[in-house]
């Protein structure tokens, strides 16, 4: 169970204050919270086919509920309970204070999943807005027992999805594939600079979050 003395709820000091600034500039533009927006508008980009009849106007729409569920609602949770006192802070350093704000997300995520089910948006979509949803459940049973880096855990489903769209699109992905390799390499390394995370954390965290997205695409 979660049990941590006050000096490994916070991050150990940086490994390098050389490194500390450009890690959190990482840790910050790559932040999880973004990351459904923004692979939605990556798969639009890379892959049109998977959007047949879908112009630019229209995916502004679809994106908007994306946005709303899973950054918006989200980030004002968590702003929420912290001006409640129910966490220690934002940046979630005790895994304790992870629970709220995951609990929230998971209705904020399943609410655009079933959205997107029920105006049988693009496959690829439903894909990740599923993955996304179990991911944060991952997240949270991971976390009762084990703190697991949620940045990583983004970057695996970064991967995960991508990979699926290698599956099911033409379009040659490789070069996009690798440049996410890099993107995700970044996002743990940033991490451990920072000493937000062990080694250990951070690996599981690629391996949930890839997981997750595989699994969505089977399911579905």
């Amino acid at each position: 169970m979660i049990q941590e003395s006050e000096t490994e709820q916070r991050p150990a000091a940086p490994k390098s204050k050389a490194l500390s600034i450009p890690a959190k500039i990482v840790s910050y533009a790559f932040h999880p919270v973004f990351m459904p927006t923004v692979m939605a508008i990556v798969l639009y980009k890379l892959s049109p086919i998977s959007f047949a009849g879908i112009n630019n106007a229209a995916f502004g729409k679809m994106l908007l509920p994306i946005i709303i569920n899973t950054l918006l609602f989200p980030l004002l949770a968590t702003v929420l309970v912290k001006a409640l006192g129910f966490i220690e802070s934002i940046h979630m350093y005790n895994p304790k204070d992870r629970i709220i704000p995951l609990l929230a997300s998971m209705i904020f995520y399943f609410w655009a999943y079933n959205v997107f089910k029920n105006i049988h948006a693009p496959f690829i979509l439903r894909v990740l807005l599923l993955g996304s949803f179990w991911g944060v459940i991952a997240v949270f049973m991971v976390n009762i027992f084990f703190k697991i880096s949620m940045h990583t855990a983004a970057a695996g489903s970064m991967l995960g999805i991508l990979m699926v769209l290698m599956f099911t699109s033409p379009v040659n992905l490789v070069l996009p594939f690798f440049l996410a390799l890099i993107i995700a390499g970044l996002m743990g390394t940033a991490r451990m600079i920072l000493g937000a995370h062990r080694a250990g954390e951070i690996w599981l965290g690629y391996i949930v979050g890839i997981l997750v997205q595989v699994v969505a695409y089977w399911y579905l």
